[in-house]
């Protein structure tokens, strides 16, 4: 079976350790939207593996892993991982192939993605700064540079002083250092002998696969909530976490994909600013702060944490046909005497379950709660029945709730510290 691991909440769900263990019944596996932006944590024995841009399937051996045409790459990172991931002792020579349509973060978006942010001030996205946004919007434009153009001088050349010149209002307007184009085109041009071997005609080759029956298991980044076109706009990402983000992103058929993993942490947390009906703002939410580690993998920052929402929950299953549920850190819920469980809004006096387009309606929206008794301890267990009564009630009403089954239930960041239904 071909699946797709998605985030069903605002990103940070623990998708890295859900593709790791799934990766051992895939032989390809495929990143198909975002960039350098996301932190997908991965622990492993007494190794712990944070990765930005390559698949985590990339830790198995024997596995072919992409990073295909709908992410944007940005070489400086790449690189910086690859090495990092090599002094752990992971080669990803001959393991990874990289699309020759995917485009390329440059040094000038990182600074317009910036500066954009400091100009908003409070109203700031709160976007990692990585420059993704602005690549995207190169790609809209038509004007931005793909993988396959680096090793091409006269092309890349040209769209780079192109680019600067276009800039120059932009940096002056802000009084900023102009960026020199000749001096990015060498430093591109170099990346671009780096990265050619990995270079590959991925919808062809990704096409073929399809075609010979391997399996695929689709990693997407950040989460359903993030997404440009269905999420909490414009507190979103520049891209497309949900399902169909899968057939854009690598040029494979809808036929391709054929089973939807939702992950989901067992209480919410989100990164960044927009709205959160189901924060924990005192004392409650630092606990789950520091019992969750809960601090971005990316940039360290730390993450607004809250009570389950599964109205987000249901709306991310809707959006993509979500037929299977992976729950994350539900040990971090241990000790708690009671646990909440968000099942629907109120808004102006009615009671809503859905959330609004509107940002301004959505900020008014305030959670309805169910109260679940808390329990004493989940790890250490290594079967369903092995858990505490209150948490197989817990899991058992996300469910009904949500019409789908929950397969999985992480209990600790290590592989084997995971219950399979």
């Amino acid at each position: 079976m071909n699946k797709l691991v998605i985030g069903t909440q605002w990103g940070d769900e623990g998708k890295g350790k859900i593709v790791d263990i799934l990766t051992q019944n895939a032989d390809v596996v495929v990143r198909y939207q975002g960039g350098s932006n996301a932190g997908h944590t991965v622990c492993v024995q007494d190794k712990k593996f944070i990765l930005h841009l390559i698949p985590s399937g990339i830790l198995h051996d024997g596995k072919i892993c992409v990073i295909g045409n709908g992410v944007v790459v940005d070489p400086v990172s790449f690189f910086a991982e690859k090495d990092t991931l090599e002094k752990l002792g992971i080669d990803i020579d001959g393991k990874l192939m990289i699309s020759e349509r995917a485009h390329i973060v440059m040094p000038y978006h990182k600074v317009i993605d910036q500066n954009q942010e400091n100009k908003l001030g409070l109203k700031k996205i709160g976007t990692t700064g990585r420059g993704i946004g602005p690549c995207y919007v190169d790609k809209y434009e038509r004007i931005g540079i793909r993988a396959c153009e680096l090793t091409k001088d006269d092309i890349l050349r040209e769209k780079i002083e192109a680019n600067v010149e276009r800039l120059k209002i932009v940096y002056e307007a802000h009084n900023l250092p102009m960026p020199d184009a000749e001096s990015i085109f060498s430093e591109y041009r170099e990346y671009g002998e780096k990265l050619k071997p990995y270079l590959t005609n991925t919808v062809f080759v990704l096409n073929k696969f399809f075609k010979d029956g391997k399996k695929f298991l689709f990693e997407g980044a950040q989460g359903s909530l993030l997404d440009v076109d269905f999420g909490t706009y414009p507190f979103v990402t520049s891209s497309n976490p949900t399902a169909g983000g899968v057939f854009t992103g690598t040029g494979l058929p809808y036929t391709s994909l054929n089973g939807v993993v939702g992950v989901m942490k067992a209480y919410t947390t989100r990164v960044g600013n927009g709205v959160f009906p189901t924060e924990l703002l005192g004392d409650m939410g630092e606990v789950v702060r520091q019992k969750g580690a809960e601090f971005g993998a990316t940039t360290g920052r730390p993450r607004r944490c809250g009570w389950l929402d599964l109205v987000v929950v249901k709306y991310a299953v809707m959006l993509s046909g979500i037929n299977e549920i992976a729950i994350t850190k539900l040990d971090v819920l241990d000790g708690l005497d009671e646990i909440k469980v968000c099942m629907g809004y109120e808004i102006n006096g009615e009671r809503i379950d859905y959330i609004p387009a509107l940002l301004d309606d959505f900020s008014k929206c305030r959670p309805v709660y169910e109260t679940f008794k808390g329990w004493d301890k989940t790890k250490g267990c290594s079967t369903f029945n092995q858990l505490p009564d209150n948490a197989k009630n817990y899991i058992r009403y996300i469910e009904d709730f949500l019409g789908v089954p929950v397969t999985i239930v992480s209990i600790g960041a290590k592989r084997e510290e995971t219950v399979i239904r």
